[in-house]
């Protein structure tokens, strides 16, 4: 194993943060903190949907299934029980760009919760059977019908996904993925899925709490050190469009809803470039809250916009220029068209109305809130640093993000908003209740 690096403190950063690489390609990244005796062990694959090729859809989001079906060593649904058996919670999350999955333990039962991440990365394969793959393949089904096609709303972002992205774009299609795809493919399909990209050498383990440095590198080289790395992993499509769209987009869906709702989307900048920095200052400005304007402006001033469902956020996507999508929900007596036509109003106004001190100092507000929200959890702290890892190469990166965000000026706003809101590069999602069909 490698030397590990000394711990540093990065700039806006309050954690000690060292990181090492195993010879197998593992990169393990630890940030101590001795104030309660947790962890959280936080594993991320460099691999999402957008690295699915055609016929494969869905397949990340149905192996954060299957890794939990047994391995090697472990029997199945024997991992969730030794992990909540001894105090601890789990779960898996996958999206575009990633998969990862975690463990928050009492810090006495780290070294378990590492032993059952190396044996499910090395050891799925062997104990990956046709009843158990048929069995989360039926899992999948019903958490789509759950999730997306019977909650009112439900498939929006799905909706919204197909008309953003152009066919074939790495993100055109959704993480849920295509149940024909998911009943297509064999036994072996999926497992040579598992060994092209559930390797050491594409993943970062990431552990924070209540655990050294020197520990937690000895456990990572003594239970994943001996995993082979794949020697070739093949990169993700490239998800590069030449800036925004440049002819509008719409779909109307008329569904089992409660009340006539709009999403407007834009593409626009990358996470992590200066660019999406000052999409989510603007997002927090148009939508984030009470004091925002979409809410101010439709909700509070002319009344067509139920206050509970209104608001913007950013997705933040990292491999293509990524959506910001504003939202709003029809009041009783209100028609729609009043509504677009209110809600493309607010959004214009970002070019045309330069954003206030006011409306900058509170957006910041919200967004370091959010920030030190986030951070102050062992899960928030692993997974923030995962994440800069995988996709930036250095999780010490994290520690700019912040700071990066209260040095959006009025002017960076008004830029953003000009680049991306243009009408001609919108996205419109209207979901009309079936009676008004």
């Amino acid at each position: 194993m490698t030397s590990p690096s000394a711990p540093v403190v990065t700039t806006g950063y309050p954690w000690p943060i060292a990181t090492t690489r195993l010879d197998n390609g593992l990169r393990v990244v630890v940030s101590e903190d001795r104030s309660a005796p947790v962890v959280c062990v936080n594993l991320w694959y460099d691999v999402g949907s957008r690295h699915e090729p055609p016929g494969q859809t869905g397949f990340a989001h149905l192996f954060e299934h299957l890794m939990f079906e047994g391995s090697q060593h472990v029997a199945k649904t024997e991992h969730m029980r030794l992990v909540q058996g001894n105090g601890g919670s789990l779960n898996a999350t996958t999206n575009p760009d990633r998969t990862n999955y975690f463990e928050t333990m009492p810090s006495e039962h780290l070294e378990l919760a590492l032993w059952l991440e190396a044996d499910r990365m090395g050891g799925l394969v062997p104990a990956l059977t046709q009843e158990t793959l048929d069995n989360q393949r039926e899992v999948v089904k019903n958490e789509r019908r759950q999730r997306y096609e019977n909650v009112p709303y439900g498939d929006a972002w799905l909706r919204l996904l197909a008309l953003l992205y152009p066919e074939a774009h790495p993100y055109h299609h959704p993480t849920i993925g295509s149940m024909e795809d998911l009943n297509a493919a064999s036994l072996d399909t999926f497992k040579a899925f598992h060994q092209r990209y559930y390797a050491p050498n594409n993943a970062v383990l990431t552990v924070a709490g209540d655990a050294s440095p020197e520990e937690v590198f000895a456990l990572a080289e003594k239970y994943f050190g001996m995993l082979e790395p794949v020697a070739s992993i093949p990169p993700a499509p490239s998800g590069h469009l030449a800036g925004p769209a440049a002819e509008p987009a719409r779909e109307t869906v008329r569904s089992k809803v409660p009340a006539a709702r709009i999403y407007i989307a834009h593409r626009t900048h990358q996470f992590g470039t200066a660019g999406f920095d000052a999409v989510t200052v603007l997002a927090a400005v148009l939508g984030n809250g009470r004091g925002s304007r979409l809410y101010q402006r439709l909700a509070d001033g002319k009344r067509i916009a139920q206050p509970d469902y209104i608001g913007s956020y950013g997705v933040d996507l990292a491999h293509a220029p990524a959506p910001l999508i504003a939202t709003a929900t029809v009041k009783d007596g209100v028609d729609v068209a009043t509504l677009e036509e209110g809600l493309t109003e607010v959004i214009g106004s970002l070019v045309t109305e330069p954003v206030t001190e006011d409306e900058l100092a509170r957006a910041k507000a919200l967004l370091t809130t959010g920030w030190w929200r986030q951070m102050s959890t062992v899960y928030g702290r692993a997974d923030t640093l995962g994440r800069y890892a995988t996709q930036f190469g250095d999780a010490g990166a994290a520690g700019y993000r912040l700071p990066q965000w209260l040095a959006v000026t009025a002017d960076d706003v008004t830029t953003a908003a000009e680049y991306a809101l243009k009408p001609e590069s919108r996205v419109t999602l209207t979901y009309l209740p079936e009676e008004t069909a």
